[in-house]
């Protein structure tokens, strides 16, 4: 474990219009209910058009290997509801079911293999940077012509965290142990309160999360992981249990996997403790695995579809940002 032993958790859309109609309700109390419909649910948007800024600060470069992976390979590319191959990446889809009656738990698994580590991107709501910016995760993944996508960190609840997307750096704010795409290939975590984005991005790195806990060191569940602890801002709520969940494995260089656990649904899916989504990541043979934002936030997007259920209701939740492979 790192020294951050806590991360911040947002309310969902009825937490916040719980949030908003007690602003409504007590605006003449002043200073903290104005705080809430301020922290929670007023968007502030730092960049307005990140794609306009991602090609000034990259100089027109940032994405090409991507883009034109995609563009060369398009036309060949073979997609079926399962599985998508192309030149750039090598994409399978699994369900998985296990247990019985109310301890049913259903995952979906995307084994990934990446021709160029760049080509696994990642987008912003709205096209966005800033707090309380919302998509679902389809929107986004549409929007950014997406073949596969999953739910991102949810960076945008909180001004904490270093955030370097399509190696670009959007906040230096290092807080929590976070997970670092280098363009080699690799992946680590790593400690947010040890560096700074600019070293990362000398480095070679391309994306990173920042979420967590770290789930498996060198293969082996990480210690400690049932023990971390949400912070007491209002809106959240604890992550232990059993939760619906979405971490990101690493199997060697350039290949990945992802897991999307649905929760919250007796009889469909219970969802998994901490520990369980680690051994589910051991199990795929991941030796590096992390957890990020869950809940109702956890979704596979594949093929213009959703993959997964989220807590059982078929909806998806918004969300500040996507990983992505592009189609």
């Amino acid at each position: 474990m790192t020294p951050q032993q806590t991360r911040e958790r947002k309310p969902g859309r009825a937490r916040r219009a719980i949030i908003a109609g007690a602003v409504a309700l007590t605006l003449s109390a002043g200073g903290a209910t104005a705080w809430a419909l301020d922290r929670f649910v007023v968007q502030h948007v730092e960049i307005a058009d990140v794609s306009a800024y991602e090609a000034s600060q990259a100089g027109n470069s940032t994405g090409t290997t991507a883009e034109t992976a995609t563009d060369s390979t398009s036309s060949t590319a073979v997609t079926t509801d399962t599985s998508h191959v192309s030149g750039s990446s090598n994409i399978s889809i699994s369900t998985v079911t296990t247990g019985s009656g109310d301890d049913t738990v259903t995952y979906y698994v995307a084994d990934v293999v990446l021709d160029d580590a760049t080509t696994l991107q990642s987008a912003f709501a709205n096209d966005s940077f800033g707090e309380n910016i919302t998509e679902t995760t389809s929107a986004i993944a549409e929007a950014n012509n997406a073949v596969f996508a999953i739910n991102g960190d949810y960076y945008g609840f909180r001004d904490t965290g270093i955030v370097i997307r399509n190696g670009v750096v959007f906040r230096d704010e290092g807080a929590r142990q976070g997970l670092a795409f280098y363009r080699d290939g690799t992946v680590k975590v790593y400690d947010e309160t040890t560096t700074t984005a600019g070293q990362l991005v000398a480095e070679g790195v391309w994306n990173t999360l920042s979420f967590g806990p770290s789930l498996l060191d060198n293969g082996e569940v990480a210690e400690g992981i049932e023990d971390v602890e949400v912070d007491t801002n209002f809106g959240n709520h604890s992550i232990q249990g059993e939760q619906p969940r979405t971490a990101v494995g690493i199997i060697d260089d350039n290949h990945l996997v992802f897991v999307v656990v649905d929760g919250r649904s007796p009889g469909y899916s219970a969802g998994v403790t901490m520990t369980g989504l680690a051994d589910i990541m051991q199990g795929l043979g991941a030796t590096t695995a992390y957890n990020i934002d869950g809940g109702g936030s956890s979704t596979m997007y594949f093929n213009g579809s959703l993959v997964n259920n989220p807590l059982g209701a078929n909806k998806e939740r918004g969300t500040s940002d996507i990983l992505y492979i592009g189609g």
